[in-house]
């Protein structure tokens, strides 16, 4: 198990390889498609994002309302191919890791690598234990979308697994290459 602190700098992730086990404290921040749309309309202004993206990670979730006395709600991750469109010019102005689910496009892939950025999976269906892990949930932007909008969460020890590295190796072709291989002994 692996642990490390956001923000991060390239440094931090260069030696992350797929597969790892990494539990993450600090600050994330969560958004989805339709934030990010509006982040890339920013961006392509000429305008700042509502937060600091750099060495920042962001968490693909559009958690449940938080129960009384919660900070937030179930919070399991949604499909990140939903985020590809985006995802490039997030990591240009300074991103560093995805928390996600699922595959992701090479252009995706090819930025991860010349940025030294990290994409993680977070456990589909582990929504109860990832909430337990936000300490602190914060809307900073977008209320209109709903569970969508934009939070800064703290984070204590979220664990997350390496699925693409900073240097490309993809944890869906890797394993799907070793199970076919081990099929056909």
């Amino acid at each position: 198990m692996k642990k490390i602190k956001t923000p991060v700098t390239r440094d931090d992730l260069k030696d992350l390889k797929i597969g790892d086990v990494v539990e993450i404290t600090g600050t994330i921040y969560t958004a989805r498609d339709a934030a990010h749309k509006r982040f890339v309309d920013l961006l392509e202004k000429g305008e700042d994002l509502p937060f600091d993206p750099k060495g920042a990670f962001i968490y693909y979730v559009g958690p449940t309302p938080a129960p009384e006395g919660e900070p937030i709600g179930s919070c399991g991750p949604t499909t990140s191919y939903r985020m590809d469109p985006y995802t490039p010019q997030m990591l240009d102005v300074g991103l560093m890791g995805m928390i996600g689910k699922g595959k992701r496009s090479k252009e995706v892939i090819d930025k991860i690598v010349e940025k030294g950025a990290v994409y993680f999976t977070a456990i589909g269906g582990a929504a109860a234990l990832l909430r337990s892990r936000v300490k602190e949930a914060k809307l900073i932007c977008y209320e209109d979308l709903g569970a969508e909008a934009v939070r800064k969460l703290y984070v204590e020890d979220f664990p997350v697994t390496v699925t693409i590295d900073s240097k490309g190796n993809n944890l869906y072709e890797v394993g799907r290459k070793a199970y076919l291989e081990s099929k056909n002994k």
